[in-house]
């Protein structure tokens, strides 16, 4: 979810010299909802006359595509809206075709998406070329089972997508944490890590035993994203990191990841397959498992609230094992949401379908079939409601929700993502002889054209 195409410039020189022509009865529809003047039951009645919503989401889950025929469609039905699923490869589709339809003239009530699934970049760069809906989020039914308050340090994930203000303009539709599970049957738990030391000491006496998704994938920026926080030189963790590159600066940026990259070039030849000359990282979460299943490896980091349940439960992880805390105060947490372009063909079916999506019923049924932790905030919601959601949990092993709330950390800026990835790939997997900081200011260079 991540990278920009090279021809996106030209696409915002075209967003900014030709006019967007608009439905006039859909512009003046939105302008009234997010002003207020709209009744819901409006909404539902434009809905139904709309009658389609196109929902572009990743499709390579088959639960999720379960859940979205079975269950999703019927109830939008049921609304009088037609679920129309497209299922892309990578969310970057989406976004390439929401801008190249408006580079070409196209508006509101004329474009070709109703809604996307995405985080991070994505959302970051419709915000950048002025492509969103606007403010619906908090202006739909279930909107009350999100917390929107800004004093509520609880509200951060809802209001900041990896450290861009999300304005409000996409509706949080799931939750996500980096988890580490331990293979209880290889490594006693009681000597698992909790720290990076600790895992660097690990791997010291057990070469060999660990490694993580490679960069680019986005599971593996999280690791060096953890790592870099857990070694900021200023103590602070990962507050310095929500800020924007245009605010901490590149020279700042690469003072603040030279020890966590430091540390990683240090922990390199201790990773899978260093002692024989090269050391292996995962490709993706499906080879990370299989590492893991296979004994290769006796740790396994990625996102999965829910993964060590669901990895025993479909037989993806061996026998025995169990979360853990790591690292100590940086398990970084998401949230993934549902944003709706500035071109919608279809608003108000997006509306009614970004406000069930939100809904307790939608979200129960999505976690029962999908594991997909809820986006809703349980502090928001009925005991009935967080007892329904709880019920339909997989269920945590070897840690408890307490565990993890204690040691959350946020994402990281997206516009510092990128920078952050290309150093790693030139200075850890390249093993350039140029300094961090030489790199950092190139890497920012370069994503700046």
């Amino acid at each position: 979810m991540k990278k920009l195409l090279m021809g996106l410039s030209v696409t915002a020189c075209l967003m900014t010299n030709t006019a967007i022509a608009e439905d006039a009865d859909a512009a003046a529809f939105r302008d009234g909802f997010l002003a207020g003047n709209v009744t819901w039951e409006d909404v539902q009645a434009r809905a139904k006359t709309e009658g389609t919503v196109n929902l572009y989401y990743w499709g390579g889950s088959d639960p999720i595509n379960i859940w979205m025929d079975q269950i999703v469609a019927p109830d939008l039905a049921k609304l009088g809206v037609t679920l129309n699923p497209v299922r892309i490869t990578g969310t970057k589709d989406a976004i390439d075709l929401v801008l190249a339809e408006m580079g070409s003239g196209k508006g509101l009530g004329e474009g070709s998406v109703d809604a996307i699934w995405l985080n991070g970049e994505n959302f970051a760069t419709l915000k950048r070329q002025n492509a969103l809906f606007g403010a619906f989020a908090d202006k739909v039914p279930n909107s009350g089972n999100i917390e929107w308050n800004a004093d509520d340090p609880r509200a951060l994930l809802n209001l900041r997508d990896f450290g861009v203000e999300t304005g409000n303009a996409e509706m949080p539709w799931s939750g996500e944490q980096y988890v580490c599970a331990v293979n209880t049957n290889r490594l006693d738990r009681a000597n698992a890590p909790s720290t990076f030391a600790e895992l660097q000491s690990y791997l010291e006496a057990n070469p060999g035993k660990f490694t993580y998704v490679k960069p680019p994938h986005y599971i593996g920026n999280t690791f060096v994203q953890a790592a870099v926080y857990a070694h900021n030189p200023d103590g602070t963790g990962a507050e310095p990191f929500q800020q924007s590159i245009s605010e901490v600066g590149a020279e700042e940026l690469a003072r603040l990841i030279t020890p966590g990259l430091e540390y990683l070039e240090a922990l390199e030849p201790h990773l899978l397959g260093a002692q024989s000359g090269n050391a292996r990282y995962a490709e993706d979460n499906g080879a990370l498992d299989g590492l893991f299943l296979n004994g290769e490896i006796d740790i396994a980091c990625k996102f999965g609230l829910y993964a060590v349940a669901t990895g025993l439960s479909n037989g993806t992880y061996p026998e025995g094992a169990e979360a853990i805390v790591f690292p100590e105060g940086n398990m970084i947490k998401n949230k993934n949401y549902l944003a709706i372009p500035a071109n919608a063909p279809n608003p108000a079916a997006s509306l009614v379908m970004t406000n069930y999506m939100s809904s307790v019923e939608a979200q129960v049924t999505k976690l029962k079939f999908t594991g997909m932790p809820p986006g809703v905030d349980p502090w928001k919601l009925s005991e009935a409601d967080v007892a329904a959601l709880t019920e339909a949990s997989p269920g945590l092993i070897g840690v408890t929700q307490a565990d993890l709330d204690a040691n959350t950390a946020p994402d990281t800026n997206a516009t510092l993502v990128d920078v952050i990835e290309a150093t790693w790939l030139e200075y850890i997997e390249r093993d350039s002889s140029d300094g961090i900081d030489v790199i950092v200011a190139r890497a920012v260079e370069n994503l700046a054209q």
